[in-house]
């Protein structure tokens, strides 16, 4: 009996022993835990909190933080992705709002000195006040029109739209302008309507964009299309162009705030570097698709894609 009683006695000792223990590791486990947490969230790194341990709901208390670790991290980075975005889209179109309002304030100074200049001369000033004027209003307005696009402040109501109408129509709008610089022009969209899920003004405004973008980059390569085609579910517009072209490297960078080519930038199309964040934006708010192909100096393409509506 007494044996027995010893054995009970031991076997508990072991019990409390062993759970003392177990105590003590999970104390120690957490401890740890909430040390490196604050560590990883004061320094702003990308690790994660790696122990090993057989306790399964510090194992799900694990899985659950570096989950949270994960979507913070990813947060962080597209918050800082998204300021370094604003800074160098603030400087740039502090920098072209410079350069024409400098060209203004000169026009202004030389109308107060000559005070004896003819009216012809007067009314060149004034029309160089105008026009530079003009070029402000232009940036800011598109400046103001991404933040609206991005804030979801738009009114841009789907609908079915006629895909070739629209493309015929814009352009057709370019004829006169492609064809005063020398350029030719191929135009494939077919004489059957195709409709696609969209908004006209907001296409409009896409085409005209990739348009002016073709004419802008593409006019030493002699020539620039659009060509409208369609397959099972969607409608495709193609403009393309046989110039310069964009290397593959900068290919995932044109839809970016503020990207431009600068040693191609012909200064008749100067703009504000939004030009293609606004297109991708319109077309993603058309529930489409917008993608960029390139072989310099053969041929550069972009391909919009929209949802074809068959009723």
């Amino acid at each position: 009996m007494i044996i027995i009683l010893l054995i009970i006695i031991v076997v508990l000792i072991g019990i409390v022993i062993f759970q003392w223990k177990a105590k003590n590791e999970q104390n120690q486990t957490i401890q740890y835990m909430n040390e490196k947490l604050q560590a990883i969230v004061q320094e702003k790194s990308n690790e994660k909190i790696l122990v090993t341990t057989s306790n399964s709901q510090i194992q799900q208390l694990l899985i659950s933080i570096n989950a949270w670790l994960d979507h913070h991290q990813k947060v962080q980075a597209t918050h800082r992705k998204m300021e370094d975005s604003m800074k160098k889209m603030l400087a740039n179109i502090s920098h072209d709002l410079k350069t024409p309002l400098t060209v203004v304030l000169g026009y202004i100074e030389m109308l107060q000195l000559q005070g004896s200049a003819s009216e012809e001369e007067r009314q060149r000033l004034l029309a160089g006040v105008h026009a530079k004027t003009l070029e402000v209003l232009k940036i800011i307005h598109t400046f103001f029109d991404l933040a609206k696009l991005e804030a979801g402040d738009t009114d841009y109501p789907i609908t079915k739209i006629n895909v070739c109408e629209i493309s015929r129509k814009n352009i057709l709008s370019f004829y006169d302008m492609v064809t005063s610089m020398g350029l030719n022009i191929t135009i494939t969209i077919p004489e059957t309507p195709m409709y696609a899920l969209g908004n006209e003004e907001a296409l409009d405004r896409v085409l005209n964009n990739l348009l002016s973008n073709a004419l802008a980059y593409g006019a030493d390569g002699n020539v620039i299309g659009l060509t409208v085609r369609n397959d099972e579910t969607t409608i495709y517009i193609d403009v393309w162009d046989c110039g310069k072209g964009i290397d593959e490297y900068h290919i995932d960078s044109v839809f970016e705030r503020m990207y431009t080519l600068e040693d191609s930038r012909n200064k008749s199309f100067q703009g504000s570097g939004l030009g293609l964040t606004i297109t991708k934006r319109l077309v993603e708010m058309m529930d489409g698709s917008i993608k960029l192909s390139s072989i310099p100096y053969k041929k550069t393409i972009f391909t919009i894609a929209l949802k074809q509506m068959m009723y």
